[in-house]
């Protein structure tokens, strides 16, 4: 079994959910005892926070792209990023290191169109539904069409995410606001929608909503251990 490296701690929340996911996955493959391989680099968010919000994105990329070399050194095989905004510095992380990095919207931009998915709502911080990096790669690479919601649902649903579900807190309010941001998208057009932010599963996860959700952590962390196993 390969080693999975995971850049996580942004938020710490959502890395739960990508290690519970590895195990869980390797168990239910290989059953009996098995787990799986990690190593895990959990940053300070605070500071990550800090830098995206005054646009410093240089920093941040020479702050995980160090981490993610700590990762390599420590035996990892490949890489994750535990978080889509974040995948803004793909690019300077993978220059950084000599293995793979398993890209969280390739995995997601497979699975939709393995379901046949050709028009897609995008959910997440504003970072990744207003910035080319995520929604460019979706439509350049795989061909898909991809919606976003109007600039006040947009700034609603980045607020949520730092105010709210970074901190633990998850509210029926915000829940609601969510699933009629989805039902818009829904009306516009959309397919299914991507929840392109690792912490929107925790609010709207399990929820019976207008179209398919696609969950970008399980959608990523399935990619991974799918990877793990597959022999060399």
């Amino acid at each position: 079994m390969k080693c999975i490296g995971l850049l996580g701690g942004m938020s710490w929340e959502s890395t739960v959910s990508y290690y519970q996911a590895f195990n869980r996955d390797v168990r239910a493959r290989l059953g009996g005892l098995h787990s799986a391989r990690v190593l895990l680099s959990s940053v300070d968010f605070a500071e990550i926070e800090r830098l995206q919000h005054v646009g410093d994105w240089p920093a941040t990329a020479r702050l995980l792209a160090a981490e993610a070399r700590k990762l390599q050194a420590g035996g990892a095989d490949f890489l994750l990023i535990g978080t889509n905004t974040m995948h803004k510095v793909a690019p300077e992380i993978e220059a950084a290191i000599d293995i793979p990095l398993l890209h969280i919207a390739d995995a997601t931009a497979r699975q939709l169109l393995a379901d046949g998915v050709q028009r897609v709502g995008l959910l997440g911080t504003r970072f990744t539904m207003e910035q080319d990096f995520y929604k460019g790669r979706l439509q350049t690479l795989f061909g898909l069409e991809v919606l976003v919601p109007p600039a006040a649902q947009r700034q609603r649903i980045h607020s949520i995410i730092y105010d709210e579900l970074c901190l633990g807190e998850i509210r029926a309010s915000s829940r609601a606001e969510y699933l009629a941001i989805i039902a818009g998208l829904a009306e516009a057009g959309a397919q299914a929608v991507i929840l392109g932010c690792t912490e929107i599963t925790l609010l709207v996860g399990d929820s019976k909503a207008a179209v398919p959700l696609y969950d970008t952590t399980a959608i990523h962390a399935e990619a991974a251990v799918t990877l793990a196993l597959q022999p060399d």
